[in-house]
């Protein structure tokens, strides 16, 4: 199982309308048939660090990751959830031993990178963002 979880806040001239829109795009992404489970909602961590929502999504292995990041749904949402945010931060975890499990993840990253520079160069354009390697630069 690879679970990745997003830690986000909105920008400022983000309307009630569009977190919606935002948050109605990330439920469908995490109810994508490539994700075995997945929630977004407010983040309880500590408001001090500036997070207002959450998200995470479960896939079973890396193809199903590889499907659920090229997934149609997932393309649409990204179109309608990043150009809102201010804040990113991306993080995971896995139970696959594999010693080259992250490297394998950041080439999949990598190759949405190349395939959709548009995404990328929107990933890139967040105030605030911070991702692993391979999927941005790490600020």
């Amino acid at each position: 199982m690879i679970v990745n979880i997003l830690r986000f806040s909105f920008r400022d001239d983000t309307t009630e309308a569009e977190r919606e829109e935002v948050l109605a795009a990330m439920r469908r992404t995490s109810t994508s048939e490539w994700a075995e489970f997945g929630a977004v909602g407010r983040d309880v961590g500590d408001p001090a660090e500036g997070f207002t929502h959450t998200y995470l999504a479960g896939v079973r292995d890396l193809d199903a990751l590889e499907r659920y990041l090229y997934d149609p749904v997932h393309l649409r949402g990204d179109d309608v959830v990043i150009p809102r945010l201010a804040r990113l931060v991306s993080l995971r975890l896995s139970d696959d031993p594999a010693p080259d499990l992250e490297e394998r993840i950041a080439a999949l990253h990598r190759a949405k990178r190349a395939k959709y520079p548009e995404w990328a160069r929107q990933l890139d354009a967040i105030p605030d963002v911070r991702l692993r390697s391979g999927d941005a630069a790490v600020r």
